[in-house]
């Protein structure tokens, strides 16, 4: 049980990434303009040749992109009361307005996918793997007005938020890509589907797989979770981060028709592009209608710290020990700032014959963070989840990127590990 003060805590850390969406709009209007700035400081011959070449022509169509990303990243916490008690919504500084909002949107909105919200005060991971490079900080005014950039319906009060806050809303941008669009296919089939097909293959009676249940940690916005409620498993994604929780119930919930929304999420940077049509390209989502999943599955989103709601509870009915059938981590365990507990914590709440399925590289993200961050390599992560009592097989390599642009001029690769591990009874 949290105390009013953690409460509190919770409540401003949901708001601060609410705000961060709202803000998109003016701080990436703002970015834009330093660039008008620095145009006008090269000499006017100089000028010319760029507006010859249609450079500042590109400009202006990127503020009107920008605009367009921000009426989606609106969109998406347009009413963030869904994800409060009325207690909570009281500590906001909103609190009336959000609560009213809460009335009515409580008594006319009935969620296909659940999500589940299990509170502690928040220490939130930062890092998504995201092959981007940083946008520095720019506070320049522009000609368009707050309204067109960071339209909310309850108008509420407007908070300072950091760059490395607007960095993971752009990164929001990308995941969106990567997992419900067309484009994001690609990365999506390097990894999903070979953890789906492992998963498959343990399990290859499709008679029994409504009694199978798969937990998805670190599912972001919730796409490989889906595609495994869709073959008919009982499914449930956990995530911590707000900026994950909130987009992927929109998608999830909100969504009416396939390519709904058309994003462009490519702007931010004009570094390794190779010319304008790839820099400004539109980004369709979602490529399949999440509301699409069979009569009957069994598909839910739990959000909370991973190894809270999986780690031991003091009354036996609430603890998850050996009730899960599979645990299927990708791009998660150096998410880990102790990745023996991890490694326990999946070990404990494997059923007998369950399988642990693996894809992912070893980016330690509290390294170098005042933060506890035990760091270890590939060969003595597998040697450490044989001593929690893991059995490994089916390892290999695979390269893949992460919301990458593919047709930017640099790209990163990971060569993520593969595994699928079964518990070892003792």
């Amino acid at each position: 049980m949290l105390t009013d003060e953690e409460r509190r805590e919770e409540v401003t850390h949901f708001m601060k990434v609410v705000d961060a969406f709202r803000q998109y709009g003016p701080n990436a209007i703002s970015a834009n303009t330093r660039r008008r700035r620095d145009w006008y400081r090269i000499p006017k011959e100089d000028r010319e040749l760029l507006e010859n070449i249609g450079w500042k022509t590109r400009l202006d169509t990127v503020d009107d992109l920008i605009l367009e990303n921000a009426k989606v990243l609106n969109r998406i916490v347009d009413n963030p009361a869904i994800f409060m008690d009325d207690e909570e919504l009281l500590l906001a500084e909103d609190g009336k307005v959000i609560i009213e909002s809460a009335q009515e949107t409580r008594a006319n909105v009935s969620p296909r996918v659940e999500h589940e919200h299990h509170r502690q005060a928040h220490s939130e991971v930062h890092h998504y793997h995201e092959d981007e490079q940083t946008a520095p900080n720019h506070s320049h005014s522009h000609s368009h007005s707050p309204s067109e950039l960071s339209h909310s319906h309850h108008e509420p009060k407007k908070r300072q938020v950091s760059p490395v806050d607007i960095d993971k809303v752009r990164s929001t941008l990308k995941q969106f890509v990567r997992d419900w669009s067309e484009e994001g296919r690609i990365e999506r089939d390097q990894c999903y589907k070979p953890m789906i097909e492992a998963l498959l293959n343990h399990f290859p009676d499709d008679s029994t797989r409504k009694t199978r249940r798969v937990s998805i940690p670190g599912a972001g916005l919730a796409r490989l979770g889906w595609e495994v409620a869709f073959l008919g498993f009982e499914t449930q994604c956990n995530e911590f981060s707000h900026y994950m929780l909130l987009p992927s119930y929109y998608v999830l919930n909100e969504t009416k028709h396939v390519n709904q929304h058309t994003i462009y999420p490519f702007i931010h940077s004009l570094s390794n592009i190779v010319g304008s049509e790839s820099l400004l390209r539109g980004i369709s989502f979602p490529d399949i209608l999440p509301s699409s999943l069979p009569p009957g599955s069994n598909f839910s989103m739990v959000a909370g710290d991973f190894e809270q709601l999986f780690g031991v509870k003091e009354h036996p009915e609430e603890d998850e020990a050996g009730k899960w059938d599979a645990v299927m981590t990708c791009f998660f365990i150096d998410t880990a700032k102790n990745i023996v507990n991890y490694l326990r914590v999946i070990h404990r709440i494997l059923a007998p014959g369950g399988v642990w399925i693996n894809c992912g590289p070893l980016l330690w993200h509290w390294e170098n963070t005042d933060d506890i961050s035990i760091e270890v390599s590939l060969e003595e992560v597998k040697a450490l989840a044989t001593q929690v009592g893991f059995e490994i097989k089916n390892e290999h390599t695979i390269n893949t990127s992460y919301v990458g642009d593919e047709q930017s001029m640099l790209g990163y690769v990971y060569k993520a590990a593969f595994w699928t591990a079964t518990r070892v009874e003792r």
